[in-house]
């Protein structure tokens, strides 16, 4: 295990990014542990407010990012000063990110239905520089044997198969698949060789005089939809909180009312 790590992370430059992961995963998991007991009125903490005007934590987040990003690209990919710039733009990004609901927003939307983004956003990019993290990197590494060099060249060979899959999935409405296409092996596949969601540009292009095609495509979407949302609802839930019940909305006069 110690020499893979030295091989694959710390001697190509790796060790950094495997430093803003773990300060990325773990702030994101202790601010929204706190965001939750502030919400449930428990334990010493509360918000921060400076004249009366509450201040969101994704503002500190973008000054650590700035800070840690800068700071990382002046002091290149080895040294303390590379890993200490790391640890300093994970926290910033795990802020940011954890309030990106609202930046998309603009709006104040963290425990509401549309802060579930947040919760999204932080989960796959975690997963996908875990999965950066975890692959082979081509460059970097010296005196490979030639053993690590055929490794190194069906990755790369395998990243750009896979790069097109992964467009033809995305241009299908399936950006999990075509994030995660792009390093997993043959992920992308699936959404490119399935049909394509409603709405999506490969719907709209080759299923508007196609439609039995779309029938299918809207009968699969919403069955995909119905047996993946309680789960996925559940999972955000357990990671974020659950978000705060919305008001029922009566039809009054001028709005369809009787």
């Amino acid at each position: 295990m110690g020499h893979w790590l030295y091989r694959n992370v710390v001697e190509p430059g790796k060790l950094p990014l495997l430093l803003a992961l773990g300060a990325f995963v773990l702030t994101f998991l202790v601010t929204r542990v706190i965001t939750r007991l502030i919400r449930a009125g428990k334990g010493p903490f509360g918000n921060v407010k400076a004249g009366g005007l509450h201040i969101h934590h994704v503002v500190p987040g973008v000054v650590l990012s700035v800070v840690g990003g800068f700071g990382a690209v002046a002091s290149g990919r080895h040294g303390f000063g590379a890993a200490a710039f790391a640890v300093v733009f994970g926290v910033g990004a795990g802020l940011v990110l954890d309030e990106f609901a609202l930046i998309l927003h603009l709006d104040d939307v963290y425990w509401s239905e549309a802060g579930r983004k947040s919760v999204e956003v932080v989960v796959l990019t975690a997963a996908l520089v875990g999965l950066v993290l975890a692959g082979f990197v081509p460059f970097g590494v010296n005196d490979l044997s030639p053993d690590e060099l055929q490794d190194r060249g069906t990755v790369i060979a395998s990243v750009a198969v896979n790069f097109l899959f992964s467009l033809v999935s995305l241009g299908k409405g399936k950006l999990r698949l075509a994030v995660f296409g792009v390093i997993v092996p043959f992920v992308a596949l699936i959404g490119a060789v399935r049909l394509a969601r409603p709405g999506s540009y490969w719907a709209r292009r080759f299923y508007r005089r196609r439609p039995r095609a779309q029938a299918r495509a809207d009968r699969r979407a919403l069955r995909h939809d119905r047996r993946w949302a309680v789960p996925r609802r559940a999972f955000q839930d357990w990671i974020g909180g659950k978000p705060d019940a919305q008001p029922v909305r009566l039809p009054g006069p001028g709005r369809g009312g009787e």
